[in-house]
């Protein structure tokens, strides 16, 4: 028999908090996310307009540091990507919950896997989101040797 009074939906709705709160702090981590790819492409378009007057092994570090840039871009958005697809996988897992309470379903295999899934890719963002700052710290040396370099 189909759920049809509120006190049988309520239950469902108090399993939805959890994914509905994973919603909530991915979007913080893609605010995050989005204002870092922002400022390494316009640290990018910086270093671009900078390149025509250095010279010598400052031309190279530049151009050392936009191949960074770039990488870390491509990085960025592996981690936006694989967060954006966290966040759908939590909303199928909560239309999903209430899609298996509505019709009494027993698909608990596949809430789990979505659940699952949700869960690894958001570990996949955090992992590349690692490798995003230890790039931008390789690109902080370059530019620091720079500095020194023009400070001696």
């Amino acid at each position: 028999m189909p759920l049809t009074s509120l006190e049988q939906i309520i239950p469902e709705l108090r399993d939805a908090i959890g994914p509905v709160i994973l919603i909530s702090g991915v979007g913080l981590l893609l605010l995050t996310m989005t204002n870092r790819l922002g400022r390494a492409i316009d640290r990018a378009r910086q270093l671009k307009h900078e390149l025509p007057g250095r010279t010598g092994h400052e031309r190279e570090q530049t151009l050392a540091q936009v191949a960074i840039i770039y990488r870390r871009a491509r990085v960025i958005r592996l981690c936006i990507l694989l967060a954006a697809l966290s966040v759908l996988l939590a909303s199928a897992l909560i239309i999903m919950l209430f899609v298996t309470a509505l019709l009494q379903w027993q698909q608990a295999a596949l809430v789990g896997l979505i659940f699952i899934g949700s869960m690894v890719s958001l570990f996949g963002s955090m992992i590349a989101f690692i490798w995003d700052i230890n790039l931008s710290l390789h690109a902080l040396k370059l530019e620091l040797e720079t500095t020194v370099t023009r400070s001696e």
